[in-house]
């Protein structure tokens, strides 16, 4: 089994603001459906732009990085066996959130 980010930037969720409700009943739908099935690992939603930069002498500043032209907006990790399994929750997640995803592969982690 494999394990795949699927996340979106944010503000790529451009509906109008009464939908909220309809949406996230929607986004929930698909986490239960995706906990029924075993895949689900975790995900969640992320305050927009409050980020902490962690230098390597230990430095902390304010983020994101100021170059920084779009930011992570909320993300899933699920398990599956195959890509096209990840695509399929991927497409269904940006249906519930009216919101393109991006789809990554974790690197194997020999310790997990």
């Amino acid at each position: 089994m494999t394990r795949y980010l699927i996340s979106f930037d944010d503000g790529s969720m451009n509906f109008p603001e009464e939908e909220l409700p309809a949406v996230a009943d929607a986004s929930l739908d698909v986490v239960r459906r995706a906990q029924d099935a075993g895949v689900w690992v975790f995900g969640g939603g992320l305050p927009s732009q409050r980020a902490s930069v962690v230098a390597t002498d230990g430095t902390v500043t304010k983020g994101p990085y100021p170059e920084t032209k779009t930011v992570l907006g909320g993300f899933a990790v699920i398990e599956v066996s195959s890509h096209e399994e990840a695509l399929k929750w991927a497409a269904e997640i940006a249906a519930a959130c009216r919101c393109a995803q991006e789809v990554r592969e974790f690197m194997h982690d020999p310790t997990s």
